[in-house]
């Protein structure tokens, strides 16, 4: 029987990839993307055409929804699709996130503190809040999952990028915390943590500190390569399935040994 998820910053990059692995894995998603630009952002974020040719390539076994992660209640009618229309919920994947920085936190605007704060922690905090009541309402055993996406720069200090770090090392107290009060009920909470890896994010990153290309980033990770949004991706669906079931609370690196 397929299981269902609610997947958010799913027009594009990380979000996107794990809609596409997750339906070649046999799930049901809801494809949730703000599908607009932020004003309170230097940069253009994911689309509503790109979210819905992620949930056209999909098939029917993609709901494409239009919801911003800082509005609770747009989360929470994502999470109410999936139980009314795909009949329940056993999987919440918390993907979307933005960047901004570029200049010593004293000097960043307000505006953009807000953005990353609300979007990349308090979206995540939202998810977790509308989506675990719907992960309890499975019947007993339960083998549902609450992921979201953290960051390298959880546990690797990156200048002028401190309020990213900031939000970031916040999704991983958050997951710990999460797990911890999840206990045995049979819902566990992860997240993954990853490197430099070829998105629009990593673009914007590139733009921040002024470089020429992505590329400069490979330089830092022992890999020697920038990480694909598929492997990032293939690690959350991993944590979504049944044989992660031994692990709560933990923030998996998924970045190319950037954090070594």
């Amino acid at each position: 029987m397929s299981r269902v998820a609610v997947v958010t910053g799913a027009a594009r990059g990380i979000g996107a990839a794990t809609v596409r692995r997750m339906v070649a894995d046999d799930w049901l998603v809801v494809a949730v993307d703000r599908g607009s630009d932020d004003p309170r952002l230097p940069y253009p974020l994911g689309t509503a055409e790109e979210l819905a040719a992620v949930a056209e390539a999909g098939g029917d076994r993609v709901i494409a929804m239009l919801a911003d992660t800082t509005d609770p209640d747009g989360l929470a009618a994502a999470v109410a699709r999936a139980e009314s229309e795909f009949g329940g919920l056993d999987a919440m994947v918390a993907a979307a996130g933005v960047i901004a920085g570029g200049v010593p936190l004293w000097e960043m605007p307000d505006h953009e503190i807000a953005s990353v704060l609300g979007v990349n922690l308090g979206g995540v905090i939202n998810a977790a809040r509308v989506s675990i009541p719907a992960l309890l309402r499975q019947p007993s055993p339960r083998s549902g999952r609450f992921l979201a996406v953290a960051s390298a720069a959880a546990s690797r200090g990156l200048p002028m990028l401190a309020a990213y770090g900031a939000a970031k090392a916040g999704v991983a107290g958050l997951i710990r915390g999460l797990a911890v009060e999840l206990g045995n009920s049979g819902v566990t909470a992860n997240a993954v943590s990853p490197g430099s890896t070829d998105t629009a994010l990593l673009e914007e990153s590139a733009r921040i500190y002024g470089l020429e290309s992505t590329a400069a980033f490979t330089h830092h990770q022992p890999i020697g390569r920038l990480l694909g949004a598929d492997e990032v991706a293939a690690a959350i669906v991993w944590l979504a399935g049944n044989d992660s079931s031994g692990l709560t609370g933990a923030v998996v690196p998924v970045d190319g040994g950037l954090a070594l």
